[in-house]
């Protein structure tokens, strides 16, 4: 995987009316959602979790094992399934600015299922209403003149990543790996609109977004064959814990992989205080996306003061762009 490092460059939450008295006043206006709040309310959305609450000592047990993996990183990695062989070459091919379209083309073919995502994403309604293309494009050196450089670089990243965030297992992990896998696509897009404007690399923002779930998948694999299944883990502190140990899983395979620094550190910083630009960026992308898959999936309304209060007008675009209709 060294490949990739090589050629790639709080509020409280709580939704209680404001007293009549005070509703105008600006200290006493609704906060934003921290991610705490809405990291909880994701991971019981995302699993179903039932009302039968697991034991401390259970949840513990599945915390031991997920900090294990943290700390091992190889066993962690080792769960993980590789990308394609014929991705490393493409991305070689896509690096140099005088990329042939014809070369590319000829890579391509090489793998059937490469040759149908460029021809889905190239077909996109977004792509023909921009350019007034044909309703249909079948030519393959069309296509990749359609999606550009950097159109193909993102496709890539997300066909080598869909195998990741999508492997299956049990009940629980085949219920919610599509899940996780849309959110990805949707963070991974947000952190690369938002990017610019806070001064970060837009491609690194995007494999930022894809790499950031890697560990909550292997914690929901760790889930779905220790939990008990009459009583499932979601305490506060609980699903806090696995946020934070599956960060620290994904920096660490992000590193045995050899990503670039400014992505596993955007991967780590996010959230924090202190963040630099690339994690900002990754934040941003990590609250639009499940934000967005919380109304797209009825959980809430779109215009809920809890999505909507803190999102100023770039966010609320971003938004919208990441509703499923638009995609």
């Amino acid at each position: 995987m060294g490949w990739i490092g090589k050629l790639l460059n709080g509020g409280d939450g709580k939704n209680k009316p404001a007293p009549a008295a005070a509703a105008a006043s600006p200290e006493v206006a609704r906060q934003p959602a921290g991610i705490t709040e809405i990291d909880a309310i994701y991971y019981r959305w995302l699993a179903a979790a039932g009302a039968t609450q697991a034991s401390k000592q259970a949840e513990q047990q599945i915390l031991d094992e997920l900090t294990r993996l943290a700390s091992e990183p190889i066993v962690g990695a080792a769960l993980i399934p590789r990308i394609p062989a014929i991705i490393p070459q493409l991305m070689r091919t896509l690096q140099d600015e005088n990329m042939s379209a014809a070369e590319l083309s000829r890579q391509l073919a090489q793998d059937v299922l490469l040759v149908a995502e460029v021809y889905r994403e190239a077909n996109r309604p977004c792509y023909h209403s921009r350019y007034n293309a044909s309703p249909s494009i079948n030519n393959m050196e069309g296509a990749i003149m359609l999606l550009g450089q950097n159109g193909m670089r993102m496709l890539l990243a997300r066909v080598a990543f869909r195998p990741i965030v999508s492997m299956q297992s049990g009940g629980l992990t085949i219920r919610t790996a599509p899940l996780i896998w849309r959110q990805s696509e949707k963070c991974a897009l947000a952190a690369n609109l938002v990017a610019p404007a806070l001064q970060a690399n837009a491609f690194d923002a995007y494999l930022a977004g894809l790499m950031a779930n890697v560990g909550l998948v292997v914690a929901f694999r760790l889930i779905d064959q220790m939990h008990a299944p009459d009583a499932f883990p979601q305490s506060d502190a609980f699903i806090a814990q696995v946020f934070a140990q599956a960060r620290i899983l994904s920096v660490r395979i992000a590193e045995l992989w050899e990503f670039p620094a400014s992505v596993t550190r955007a991967i780590g910083q996010a959230g924090q205080d202190d963040a630099d630009a690339q994690a900002q960026a990754l934040a941003l992308g990590e609250r639009l996306s499940k934000l967005r898959m919380l109304v797209d999936t009825g959980r809430f309304p779109a215009d809920d003061p809890f999505v909507m209060t803190g999102l100023g007008k770039s966010e609320l675009l971003v938004f919208d762009k990441l509703a499923d209709d638009e995609e």
